[in-house]
């Protein structure tokens, strides 16, 4: 019997990542080959045509797979009964730019989505937030959709994952297939630990350990982690542009691990919602080694953590403590305290949001009639309503 297709939204589906993702998805490579998909694309209004076109390729392909294509501009059409959300979408950092801009825009861009996703997915939908800074975004999206179960929003690491697999099987001359169980911990950055204390390599008299067959501490503690950490920074070196294919081959591989389940015996690297596990501080996302099954992850329990480790894992969830900080602060609002206090606060977040949203519908029918020059007087007038209502509102009742 032939099953139901799947719809999959994928954000900033016009540009490199999400132009490389989308074929890979009407394929079957994230769902598998016998899962028919709806492919739901969204980008900015100045990429309608760039992705029209990303739709028009996908119709030229003829996927067997692929059972339709919803190509918009606007997020809640987006959004719109979707089971898998692959937010690729995101505001890059410029140069001249610091930090807490980047993190501004972001954050902005990922209410605007969160919101829409709580009104208009599908129960049960999972998220997979790949736009950098991958795991605040996340934990950011998860604020603004209360109602979405914390287990079903998750960031990549996948692609460090694969890379510190990678790194592995050249450093050993073997198989990528018969490497496994590398961990990459916390922060999607140059923070994160890649970590073979655990990991073993597949050979002709069983498994290995990795540090037995490597025989070099010294590179495992340095030059492997450092190659790991950077190697999104060579590959823009040397492309010019960056990592797109290998982003979206383990976007793949983690959708595909989280509802197809891990083999036995193996662990994938994922972030996940901290529940405090290996002493990292609750509410983080942060990237553990984790098992899937039944469309449920679970973080591996009782693995050894040595002193190096240890800072390693401390290290990382410092940044990111401070990157959660550092949203906070760009969403005027402080971090709930106490369930009862975060009820309180998702609704006022809830409620500006809304405000916000009409504010800003007032401001594009400003821009809409000044090109016209139709009645300007009457709805710069409206519009100063909204901005004091606005004003108020901040003033008011957001803490």
């Amino acid at each position: 019997m032939a099953k139901d297709p799947v719809r999959v939204l994928v954000t900033g589906a016009a540009g490199q990542i999400g132009y490389a993702l989308v074929p890979m998805i009407a394929r079957g490579i994230m769902l598998g080959p016998d899962q028919p998909v709806i492919l739901h694309v969204l980008d900015i209004p100045p990429a309608a045509e760039a992705l029209n076109g990303v739709k028009m390729e996908l119709v030229d392909a003829a996927f067997p797979l692929l059972k339709g294509v919803v190509a918009t501009t606007n997020v809640v059409e987006a959004c719109t009964g979707v089971n898998v959300a692959v937010m690729v979408g995101g505001f890059p950092r410029k140069e001249g730019m610091e930090r807490k801009d980047v993190m501004s825009k972001n954050v902005s861009i990922y209410k605007s989505q969160a919101s829409a996703l709580e009104k208009h997915a599908a129960a049960n939908c999972k998220v997979l937030v790949v736009a950098n800074p991958a795991n605040t975004n996340a934990l950011i999206l998860k604020e603004y959709a209360p109602s979405i179960p914390e287990k079903n929003i998750t960031c990549l690491t996948r692609l460090d994952h694969n890379r510190a697999l990678g790194q592995i099987s050249e450093k050993l001359n073997v198989q990528v297939s018969d490497v496994k169980n590398v961990i990459i911990w916390g922060n999607h950055s140059s923070t994160q630990y890649p970590d073979v204390t655990h990991a073993t390599v597949t050979t002709p008299a069983g498994e290995k350990s990795v540090p037995e067959l490597v025989k070099d501490d010294e590179w495992l503690k340095s030059g492997f982690i450092s190659t790991v950490q950077q190697r999104g920074a060579a590959i823009i070196k040397a492309r010019k542009l960056s990592s797109a294919l290998s982003a979206a081959s383990s976007a793949c591989d983690h959708i595909r691990d989280w509802v197809c389940g891990t083999p036995e015996g193996t662990w994938v690297s994922m972030g996940v919602y901290s529940d405090g596990s290996y002493s990292v501080p609750v509410g983080l996302i942060y990237s553990f080694p984790v098992t899937c099954r039944n469309g449920e992850w679970t973080i591996v329990q009782g693995l050894s953590i040595d002193e190096f480790s240890r800072k390693k894992l401390d290290l990382t969830a410092e940044e990111l403590t401070e990157e959660k900080n550092l949203a906070y602060s760009c969403l005027s609002v402080d971090e709930p305290s106490s369930p009862q206090l975060k009820t309180t606060s998702r609704k006022r977040k809830r409620k500006s949001v809304d405000i916000i949203e009409q504010f800003n519908a007032k401001m594009a029918q400003v821009l809409e009639l000044k090109e016209k020059k139709l009645e300007m007087d009457i709805l710069y007038k409206d519009t100063s309503k909204w901005i004091l209502k606005l004003l108020n509102f901040i003033k008011n009742v957001v803490p």
